[in-house]
Parts: C-alpha cells; sequence; structure tokens
C-alpha cells in the first residue's frame, strides 16, 4: 500500500467535509460506504499534514477547531474544482459517464422512473446507474451532500446558490374522501382529517396551509404512506389531503374514494430536476427535456382523463 501520511488527499479532503456536516466519524462513514476506522485514519493523516487538529474530538457531538472553520471554506473549494473537472473530463462525451446517481420522490417510482432509466441506460452505454427514493427533503440533504448527482423532488424552498433547478411540473393538493360523503368543508369538517405526517415537508406545507386559512380541523391520525392514508379513507375512517401523484400511487383504493378540489383556497407544490450547478454540464438540462414527456404520459394524461377537474392545475411547466 502506498504510504498517504503527510500528504493532503482529495480522499482526506472529502473525508474531512463529511464528518464536519455529519459531526460524527461513524456517521460520516455511513455517508461515504466506508469504515469509521478508516474514516478516522483519513482524518488523522489529513491534520498530520496540515499540522493542525481540525476537530475537538472532546466534543459531543464534534466541533470544528478555529483552524478547522478556516479550512473548511478552503475544502470546499477544491472539492468544488474537482467535480468540475471530473465533469469537463467526463462530459466531452457523455457516452463515457461512468457513474451516474439520481435521487427520484417516491410517488414517481413505479412507472416513471424505470422508463426514465431505461431511456437513460441506452443513451449512457458505459455508465453505472445508483438509484435513491425518498421524500424530497431528504433527497434534497443529499444532493447538498454530493451523495446524488442529480434529483427530482418536490421544491421545499428557494434554491441554494450552488444549484441549478429546472421546473418539471406543478401539481394541485386535492381531497380524498370517501365515496358519497359531501366535498363542501362543513361536511369535511365534521369528519376526522387522517394527516399526511408533518415530519416530511409536504406534511408541513399542508399543515402551514390551514393555519393561513385559519382552520382547525380534528384529526387522529399522522401518517407517511399514502397507501395507509387511502386505505383508510376508503374505509370511512375519515378524509385526507393529498397530491394526485400521492392518490394515484395507491391504484387499489381508487374505486372507493372521491377526489375533489380543496372546499378552501388552493394549494399546489412544484415539482423540479436539481443539480449541483457546473458540474454535469448540459446533462440536467437535458434530462428534464426528456423527463417531461414522460410525466405527461404517464401521470399528466392518466390523472387529468380520470379526474377532468385537474386539467388547469395539473401541468407541465
Amino acid at each position: 500500500m502506498v504510504e498517504t501520511t503527510g500528504r493532503i488527499t482529495l480522499w482526506g479532503i472529502e473525508v474531512f467535509v463529511a464528518i464536519a456536516e455529519e459531526r460524527s466519524v461513524s456517521t460520516a462513514a455511513r455517508r461515504l460506504a466506508a469504515s469509521p476506522s478508516s474514516v478516522s485514519q483519513q482524518l488523522t493523516n489529513l491534520e498530520t499534514a496540515l499540522g493542525v487538529g481540525l476537530f475537538d474530538r472532546s466534543a459531543r457531538p464534534l466541533r470544528l477547531t478555529p483552524a478547522g472553520e478556516l479550512f473548511r471554506r478552503r475544502a470546499q473549494t477544491i472539492l468544488d474544482e474537482a467535480d468540475l473537472a471530473r465533469a469537463e473530463l467526463a462530459l466531452t462525451e457523455h457516452a463515457s459517464l461512468t457513474r451516474f446517481r439520481l435521487g427520484m420522490i417516491e410517488d414517481f417510482d413505479a412507472d416513471v422512473t424505470p422508463r426514465l432509466l431505461t431511456e437513460m441506460s441506452d443513451e449512457l452505454t458505459a455508465t453505472r446507474f445508483l438509484l435513491e427514493t425518498g421524500p424530497s427533503h431528504r433527497l434534497t440533504d443529499q444532493l447538498d451532500a454530493r451523495a446524488l448527482d442529480v434529483i427530482v423532488a418536490a421544491e421545499i424552498g428557494a434554491p441554494a446558490v450552488w444549484m441549478d433547478v429546472f421546473p418539471l411540473m406543478d401539481e394541485p393538493f386535492v381531497a380524498a374522501l370517501p365515496r358519497g360523503t359531501g366535498h363542501d368543508l362543513d361536511t369535511l369538517a365534521a369528519l376526522p382529517l387522517i394527516q399526511y405526517t408533518p415530519r416530511h415537508h409536504m406534511g408541513r406545507l399542508i399543515g402551514d396551509h390551514l393555519a393561513r386559512q385559519q382552520l382547525t380541523l380534528a384529526h387522529r391520525f399522522e401518517l407517511d404512506s399514502y397507501h395507509a392514508i387511502l386505505a383508510m379513507v376508503a374505509a370511512g375512517a375519515g378524509w385526507t389531503i393529498l397530491t394526485p401523484l400521492g392518490v394515484l400511487r395507491a391504484q387499489r383504493f381508487l374505486d372507493a374514494v372521491e377526489i375533489a378540489p380543496l372546499p378552501f383556497a388552493p394549494l399546489t407544490r412544484r415539482i423540479t430536476l436539481s443539480a449541483r450547478r457546473g458540474v454535469l454540464g448540459d446533462l440536467p438540462a437535458r434530462l428534464s427535456d426528456q423527463i417531461k414527456p414522460l410525466l405527461a404520459e404517464l401521470i399528466v394524461g392518466p390523472a387529468v382523463a380520470r379526474y377532468p377537474f385537474l386539467a388547469d392545475a395539473l401541468r407541465l411547466l
């Protein structure tokens, strides 16, 4: 093995940044898919090469020293330049891209994601694809942490300065209620609200919107599963507020529930494709153009055909 103690290595800097962000050697090791011992050794090597301590190891969670705070700013610049250099070399011909890490919201995993990956694999023949599905806030965190290259997720606020963002689709929130239930607010207010969990951004978005409408709706259940929520609605246990994407994921319950516009001020969310600025050249823009026809065919078309009232609100951008 080549001895690297005394040298500043790119891997050592990546390890340092991961520990600084996670404030834990073991958590950083899981993020980097490395062992805690090797991560700890890389940090020791880097500190030896620099001649300073970067972390206060007596603090829990770990805390950067003043020297560590200073080096962190430089380290981020070094990693950004390394990413850009890799991209410039790889994207002289997209087919030479060896790895592509894609994050997709779970709403797309049954239809859009498989089609998109199939089409991409036909074009990027030498590329290994790594897929991560999850809620939008988690995917955004992973893009920030360089654990993903591109994400397709709901917008969760103003984009960071390091992000390139390509709008894909706006979708309204809708009311899902037991079949035969009235759609007016007085009727729905008399039923329990089965709430999408506020632990996720979408649940907080719904909760904030209800607060703005000065609505306090009785609820006993907070769930993070579209299927579980719509199963309870279908059984008559209450009603809920979801998006068309969430409703369509639970196909087996569609005949037992009704979907209607919200009986108060409308609420929408935006689905975007995001990447780190300048790293993948024109690939994110090309993917944005590639995914929109899939959304039209697999999401917007079927949803509007089943629920015509969505025609103006569920739209590609």
